[in-house]
């Protein structure tokens, strides 16, 4: 027999940037979220270690948005206002974000599936069972990295990377480096390698902002007009033209912030087509040339990774949600994903804004239910 399912009233999935701002927002209405003997919610996490996530990155990764952008509700960001905290800075920010605010984050444990039973939702992990009212999936929706069946033809001896497996240089062999996929990761990964490899850039170009995002113009200026205003205010569901950009956004890669194409050339590395099959073990590019190179590294993306979510919430877009509320599976949300309410839904500023909204959404219905509950009869002994 299996041990009993943990019960609480909620439930985050996630404990990176999007879970840690969910469960500030819980713990600020904790009282409205206490339900008898039930624990109140907790936050579930797959890694070791909270900011693992960020930890395992490439080594030479930093934010593309300046510190005073990169804090969560209640906390700035303890570096420089205009610097571009490391991947560590910020691995090392959500684990003292998580310690301040008393978070009740369990790390290790990595949810398999989530369905329903009895009226309640059920999580497993492993051999660990989970029950709660309700459920934040609180990731992006991009979780699974995504590599090209062709791939398996590549011959043995070629070095083969996702762009999450990445850290650097040295885990490659001597002789070309091929970076499939030219958007922010693959021309930031080309540009780590180009110094010791001669290295091709395969993708299509994806446009890059007109500016340096290290400049005085960007500090005095862009960047408060940017990251403020066109993402978290002007490309919103809200508006039309958020409206009209949205699916463009979702189906698109987006413009390189930091590089720009004349850094790629100063430092050597070629533009080549989309990486398109294999011949005789070796990458083939949409022009037909064939690339004889030691190393591959794909900055290919990743593909969804909701398919341990067992309910009927999908449609042909991935979750169906009204701005993280799932209408069809009450007490289910999501916080983190792409364009979930606004261009900034998936950046480290906007995931506070979409984390209040769904727990307004859950207080209101835990609230609901204690009104439904029948109140005990008192006698006149008693008063």
């Amino acid at each position: 027999m299996s041990d009993p399912a943990l019960k609480y009233d909620t439930i985050v999935v996630g404990g990176g940037q999007a879970g840690l701002a969910t469960g500030y927002h819980l713990k600020q209405r904790e009282r409205d979220m206490s339900t008898g003997s039930m624990h109140r919610f907790v936050i579930l996490d797959a890694n070791e270690r909270i900011g693992d996530a960020w930890r395992k990155r490439w080594e030479s990764l930093r934010l593309f948005t300046p510190a005073r952008f990169n804090g969560l509700p209640g906390m700035p960001f303890p570096t420089p206002a205009y610097s571009f905290p490391t991947k560590d800075e910020m691995a090392d920010y959500l684990e003292s974000y998580a310690a301040r605010f008393q978070l009740p984050v369990r790390t290790g444990v990595r949810v398999d599936c989530l369905s329903k039973q009895g009226g309640r939702f059920l999580l497993t992990a492993g051999d660990l069972r989970f029950e709660a009212e309700n459920v934040v999936v609180a990731m992006s929706n991009w979780q699974k990295p995504r590599v090209p069946a062709f791939a398996r033809g590549l011959e043995p001896g070629i070095v083969q990377l996702h762009s999450s497996e990445y850290q650097n240089p040295s885990q490659l062999r001597d002789g070309g480096v091929l970076v499939v996929g030219a958007g922010n990761s693959g021309a930031e990964i080309a540009l780590d390698v180009a110094g010791g490899h001669a290295t091709w850039l395969s993708g299509r170009d994806t446009g890059h902002i007109p500016f340096r995002i290290g400049s005085l113009a960007y500090r005095l200026f862009l960047a408060r007009l940017v990251g403020r205003v066109l993402f978290h205010h002007l490309l919103t569901l809200k508006t039309p033209i958020g409206r009209k950009l949205r699916p463009k956004l979702l189906s698109k890669g987006q413009p390189l912030v930091r590089v720009k194409p004349e850094d790629l050339a100063v430092a050597g590395i070629q533009r080549v087509p989309r990486t398109t099959a294999v011949r005789d073990g070796l990458p083939v590019l949409e022009d037909g040339q064939v690339l004889d190179v030691a190393n591959v590294i794909w900055c290919t993306g990743y593909q969804p990774g909701f398919s341990w979510i067992d309910l009927p919430i999908f449609g042909e877009q991935g979750p169906q949600h009204e701005r993280g509320v799932v209408p069809g599976e009450p007490g289910l949300y999501f916080v983190g994903l792409t364009f979930l309410f606004a261009a900034s839904s998936s950046m480290i500023h906007g995931v506070g804004r979409d984390a209040e909204y769904v727990v307004r959404d859950i207080t209101s219905r835990t609230r609901s239910e204690i009104n439904r509950q029948p109140r005990a009869k008192v006698s006149i002994g008693q008063i």
